[in-house]
């Protein structure tokens, strides 16, 4: 018994463990968080509540249009006393003296002075007007009856009635009876929703005016996207720029600064508005602020430009519609119009468009060009779309260095008479050849131009594209004259030099496009040498002095504040050639593109236009001349060639052994061979034909004296 009543006390045994394969062991887990308070769980699902979006949107919306109502009614409220006080003159006369203009502001202190004249004459009119309404109304009411009584006369005498006397009386009295029953009827209802509809009629001027606060405005308005622009946003984002005179003169102005914009006009995809700035505040201080500028008014800060127009204090303000500057432009008409041709000395070469949204046309006659911009933002396209415009005349010759030679000038092989590709010391030393020879073509016209001042040349245009490859070169001559540089001594920036000084006079023109400008890679006096200055996105505002000019900068060129990669082909244009408002100095220019398929088209085309070009690749010097050889070389597969035409090939062929010929040395050489020069049309012509024939002769003479 004993034993039993100890074997009661024992630990129970362990089960036994489950042995099955299939059951999964779960292992004991942690024992359960304590439960939060209640309060706690109220209170974070209150703040979920209260920080939806959801909530957040309905309680602006009930703010807002509750705030529509009062700011309504302050509306009213002021164009109430306006229309009752002098305070808009006052305010209109505080504007002018705070502006500075006196002249303004002595008008309208006379126009106040006249509407209180005016309201003074209305005030002592009521003081007579009680005696006066009384005696219209009675002798209205006499003249009213009798006129009744007469009429019912008339109608008893009529009628045989003497009852109809007062007939015509007595249906006045009844109409006037119904008046009041229907206004007794009325009056109930609409003492009851007349305050609803004044409520209703003030939320109504309220939103028209957004009368709220921004936190309570919808999130478009908020964001400013879309967002019109109107004098009051001009005003404020002026105000807020953070130029203690500009806003101090706004608070003193009565008309919170509307006096200092012009109308606000539509330019093209966006606005323009001139603003004149109260005393103590300079241009240059809202031209520094431009991105502020522009944020406060809702805008990208491509999306504002601030130029300074004639008038003093003034400055003006082109304001985009949103995301209207990154739609494309369409496309060029060089594309578009097969069938358009070009005139050097008349024509403007359609280069692209303005800001307004305006045809952008350049006249290239005598005008040196540089275009300059940072790596891949479209400065070949841009050189090369004027290059294009400029083939489509056959009088125009080209000697083209590409020194990329990645192949954008392709097309010119055929076109140009001259065409180096390539980025080496090598293609820099043919370049600068290439602009020296341009030099003595020049010298040689100039030469003609003494005897003959009326004398007119053919253009002949130098174009070096990548021209920052040819400054930086390190490579010299024989005789220890460096091919880049700077100096009196370096050849490539002196042969420049030179066509700036005098090549404008005799049709010689120096086209350059050089990328991240710097006094080392574009001389001070080569970017001063040009007539046209572009550029595209820059770097630094020094750069952009350097490509267009401090003048240009200082007026509001902006270049350098360009969007690198995103405003690829706009640039800034600098040039006496191209349409600008009166007052600037610069205009922007959003370029066509045209890609090398259809510069390749449009090459096609200027090509058909002409008799045929033998493009030289390498300028060979010290060489011995076939005059005769070349002669045939230079004219190619063309039946007849203009004797002038033929010079100037010969020229760029060997400027040394040809530069200095006329048309007397031609002659000779042809009338020696048997293949003399003959009108046509008016003017003297090479046979292609005639020549090869004389080549065929004297290489028969030849043969027949060697073989004796």
């Amino acid at each position: 018994m004993t034993e039993n009543v100890v074997s009661l006390y024992k630990e129970p045994a362990p089960p036994a463990a489950d042995t099955r394969p299939d059951l999964i062991v779960v292992p004991d887990l942690p024992p359960a968080p304590p439960a939060l308070p209640l309060w706690v769980r109220s209170g974070r699902a209150v703040r979920r509540i209260a920080t939806d979006e959801r909530t957040v949107t309905a309680v602006r919306a009930v703010a807002r249009h509750a705030l529509y109502v009062a700011g309504g009614a302050r509306i009213v409220a002021r164009r109430t006393w306006d229309g009752r006080t002098a305070a808009r003159y006052e305010r209109m006369l505080r504007a002018a003296e705070a502006a500075g203009n006196y002249e303004a502001a002595a008008e309208w202190e006379e126009r106040g002075q006249r509407f209180r004249e005016a309201r003074h004459r209305r005030r002592m009119d009521l003081l007579h007007s009680p005696l006066d309404a009384a005696k219209g109304v009675a002798v209205g009411t006499g003249m009213g009856i009798g006129t009744l009584v007469a009429l019912g006369v008339v109608l008893a005498i009529a009628n045989k009635d003497a009852t109809d006397v007062i007939t015509p009386l007595q249906a006045v009295i009844e109409f006037i009876a119904l008046m009041i029953r229907i206004v007794q009827i009325v009056w109930g209802p609409l003492i009851t929703i007349g305050p609803f509809l004044a409520l209703l009629a003030l939320w109504s001027v309220g939103r028209h005016q957004q009368a709220a606060p921004h936190w309570a405005l919808p999130a478009n308005v908020r964001n400013g996207e879309g967002e019109p622009i109107t004098p009051s946003i001009v005003v404020k984002a002026l105000r807020d720029l953070g130029i203690p005179a500009l806003r101090n003169a706004i608070k003193e102005m009565g008309d919170a600064g509307a006096s200092m914009l012009s109308p606000i006009v539509i330019a093209g995809p966006g606005v323009e508005v001139d603003v004149t700035l109260p005393s103590g505040v300079s241009t240059d201080e809202i031209q520094k602020r431009r991105r502020k500028l522009a944020e406060n008014l809702g805008r990208h800060e491509h999306e504002v430009f601030i130029t300074i127009p004639p008038a003093a204090r003034t400055v003006r303000l082109w304001i985009a519609d949103s995301g209207a500057l990154d739609e494309p432009i369409g496309p060029s008409p060089l594309v578009t119009d097969e069938t358009l041709t070009a005139n050097y000395a008349t024509g403007k070469a359609p280069w692209g468009q303005d800001l307004r949204g305006d045809a952008a046309l350049l006249s290239l006659y005598q005008r040196h060009l540089l275009i300059t911009g940072l790596s891949n933002q479209g400065k070949t396209a841009a050189l090369r779309a004027l290059a294009l415009w400029l083939a489509l005349d056959r009088t125009v010759e080209f000697r083209i260095a590409d020194l990329k030679g990645a192949g954008d000038w392709a097309m010119f092989d055929g076109l140009a008479t001259v065409l180096i590709q390539g980025p080496t010391d090598e293609h820099v030393i043919q370049a600068t050849e290439m602009v020296e020879d341009a030099v003595a073509e020049m010298n040689r016209r100039m030469e003609v131009r003494k005897q003959n001042p009326k004398a007119v040349f053919p253009p002949l245009i130098c174009l070096v594209d990548e021209a920052q490859v040819a400054f930086m070169c390190p490579a010299v001559d024989e005789d220890k004259r460096p091919y880049g540089g700077q100096r009196a001594t370096s050849r490539y920036f002196m042969a420049v030099r030179k066509i700036h000084n005098q090549g404008r006079v005799v049709n010689v023109l120096m086209y350059q496009g050089t990328q991240d400008p710097t006094d080392q890679n574009l001389p001070k006096l080569v970017r001063e040498g040009a007539h046209t200055r572009a550029a595209l996105a820059l770097g630094t505002e020094s750069q952009a002095e350097m490509a267009l000019g401090a003048k240009a900068v200082k007026a509001g060129a902006a270049p350098h504040l360009l969007r690198q990669g995103l405003d690829k082909g706009t640039l800034v244009v600098a040039s006496d050639g191209i349409e600008i408002p009166v007052g600037q100095s610069s205009i922007t220019v959003r370029t066509h593109y045209i890609s090398d398929e259809e510069a390749t088209a449009i090459a096609d085309r200027a090509k058909a236009l002409r008799d045929g070009v033998t493009t030289l690749h390498v300028i060979e010097r010290d060489t011995e001349h076939d005059p005769l050889a070349d002669i045939a070389s230079v004219i190619g597969d063309a039946t007849r060639v203009r004797t002038k035409d033929v010079l100037a090939r010969l020229s760029a062929l060997n400027a040394d052994a040809y530069g200095g010929w006329s048309f007397i040395d031609l002659k000779r050489v042809l009338d020696d061979a048997g293949a003399e020069p003959y009108k046509s049309d008016g003017v003297m012509v090479v046979s292609r034909d005639r020549v090869h024939r004389a080549l065929a002769d004297r290489d028969g003479e030849d043969s027949v004296s060697a073989a004796e």
